[in-house]
């Protein structure tokens, strides 16, 4: 049994095993591009079909340009370095929801969604480029994939890799509603684990320096949304994440390597 256990896990590394881009940290991915991007597509149009677009045309605009500017930065890159197939399938959207909210999203395959509530916070361009560089990084490093794997694991370690993979399809549909929180009091917020969100930062930084926006600008930021959770119920964008000291002081420690992405 354990010989066949050990065969089983060996068998689902081989299959499933990808690196995040610039960390180079290995993932575990059983749910493939096509797979995922259907779900979080169809997650994505439910959602707008009850959103309410905001009408406010220079915050809108704010939010296009920094969105293009990352989203160029980062597919630049990736083609650079032989990359381009991690965002294969990717159909890029921006959008600006009346929602006082602080949250901000990127689903699998590139919809970005921005709440009127956080840009009190963001203030300007580069505010807003943290935020977006953060969420787009989810979105580049598949961390939803990555979680829906991990469930898949969770849920049939035991059976056999055959077993598994003639059941996913069916399973993956399951899990995408925790993944994506389909019907779920957070809508389509992402809740990922606490090693994601520490690589989005990484990430997200050095996209930001990438299209043109100063990393060391993301401290002020981190310090306006710690300030602002410290005097309410703390902002859905921060519920699933590490705390604003740990965050902030991690990103210090980022910042030289970002730094050197960034060009004024």
């Amino acid at each position: 049994m354990i010989k066949k256990l050990a065969l089983y896990f060996t068998l689902v590394l081989l299959v499933g095993c990808s690196t995040v881009p610039l960390t180079g940290r290995r993932q575990l991915l059983l749910v493939s591009d096509a797979e995922v991007l259907a779900l979080s597509d169809s997650s994505y149009h439910t959602y707008m079909a009850t959103a309410v677009k905001s009408a406010k045309t220079t915050e809108n605009a704010r939010v296009t340009r920094v969105g293009k500017k990352l989203v160029t930065a980062v597919e630049s890159y990736l083609r650079q370095q032989g990359l381009s197939a991690q965002i294969n399938g990717y159909t890029w959207s921006f959008n600006l929801i009346k929602d006082t909210s602080v949250n901000a999203f990127c689903m699998p395959g590139g919809k970005i969604v921005v709440y009127e509530g956080i840009l009190p916070v963001t203030l300007d361009d580069a505010g807003l480029a943290v935020v977006l560089g953060h969420e787009i990084a989810h979105a580049v490093a598949k961390h939803s994939s990555e979680r829906m794997s991990q469930q898949l694991i969770t849920n049939y370690g035991a059976t056999t890799l055959s077993a598994l993979m003639s059941t996913k399809s069916a399973s993956t549909q399951k899990i995408a509603m925790t993944v994506f929180g389909l019907g779920a009091e957070m809508g389509v917020a992402l809740p990922y684990s606490r090693k994601q969100e520490y690589e989005a930062d990484r990430l997200g930084l050095i996209f930001m320096a990438m299209a043109g926006y100063d990393p060391a600008l993301s401290i002020s930021f981190w310090q306006r949304m710690s300030a602002l959770s410290g005097k309410s119920s703390m902002p859905e964008f921060l519920s699933t994440h590490p705390s604003d000291v740990k965050r902030i002081a991690n990103l210090k420690t980022l910042l030289p390597e970002a730094q050197t992405f960034y060009k004024k």
